[in-house]
């Protein structure tokens, strides 16, 4: 029954508000496109013909190139984390339908809130890490020790109870709305953007080891992600994944030695 009103809802997604959400991945997506295209590719006047582009998409370890970063990690929280928040988004507009006093521009906005906050402290670990050689300045991993841990810590959160308590509340989005619905939207978005982050935080800081401006990465990260808060097929993978990462970490951290 709940997967029936969830596909419904999911169906009904032609409103402005959700056509103003989807265009915002589109272009989130699109904004990272560019800014992971090859040096030799952006050069090309033919293709950007913008200094803008060349200027955006250059990393350097410095205050500006920690805005630059901090605005490509927000970039990178939107677009890979709003899809993984479709389902929960569906089943607080559903909710509405019956209910006053429902925004769902503040629940996105309390979403993201927290979103932009990780994004600003994940900017901030990577200009630490390019300043302590660790990572380049697009943030992929130049340590076989920090991938190895990073993959590790991944693999191991995905067995931790803090875990399993995110992934029931992100699997059962009407269940978490009802149980908070005498709350603000807003605050409504933070909690969620909490839980969401509480799944999905490791995971995402495997960036440095795909490298954070990979876009096959974070295609792969994003699907897993979205199935993993699926109730019928996330119960299936988030510890085999768990396995696989923390293999992966071992046989790192001993063919680097």
């Amino acid at each position: 029954m709940l997967k029936a009103r969830l596909t419904e809802s999911i169906r009904q997604m032609s409103g402005l508000h959700w056509l103003l959400l989807f265009g915002g991945i589109l272009l989130a997506w699109a904004a990272l496109f560019a800014m992971s295209v090859p040096e030799n590719l952006r050069d090309a006047g033919a293709l950007y013909g913008a200094d803008f582009w060349v200027s955006l998409c250059t990393m350097t370890p410095d205050a500006a190139g920690a805005g630059k970063m901090a605005l490509m990690w927000v970039l990178m929280s939107a677009a890979m984390m709003a899809p993984t928040a479709l389902p929960a988004f569906a089943a607080y507009d559903d909710l509405s339908q019956s209910a006053e006093g429902t925004r769902f521009g503040d629940l996105v906005l309390g979403y993201l809130i927290v979103w932009i906050g990780f994004s600003l402290l994940a900017a901030a670990l990577q200009l630490a890490l390019v300043h302590a050689g660790m990572v380049s300045v697009f943030g992929d991993s130049r340590s076989s020790l920090l991938s190895a841990v990073l993959l590790l810590i991944a693999g191991g959160y995905q067995f931790t109870p803090l875990k399993d308590s995110c992934l029931s509340k992100c699997r059962r989005p009407l269940v978490f709305f009802m149980q908070h619905w005498e709350e603000s939207p807003l605050r409504n978005g933070l909690r969620l953007g909490a839980v969401c982050l509480g799944c999905c935080w490791a995971l995402m800081l495997l960036a440095f080891v795909g490298g954070v401006m990979n876009l096959v990465f974070m295609g792969l990260a994003t699907v897993f992600m979205v199935l993993e808060k699926l109730p019928e097929i996330g119960r299936w993978l988030t510890r085999p994944m768990g396995v696989v990462l923390c293999a992966s970490g071992l046989w790192l951290l001993v063919t680097s030695v």
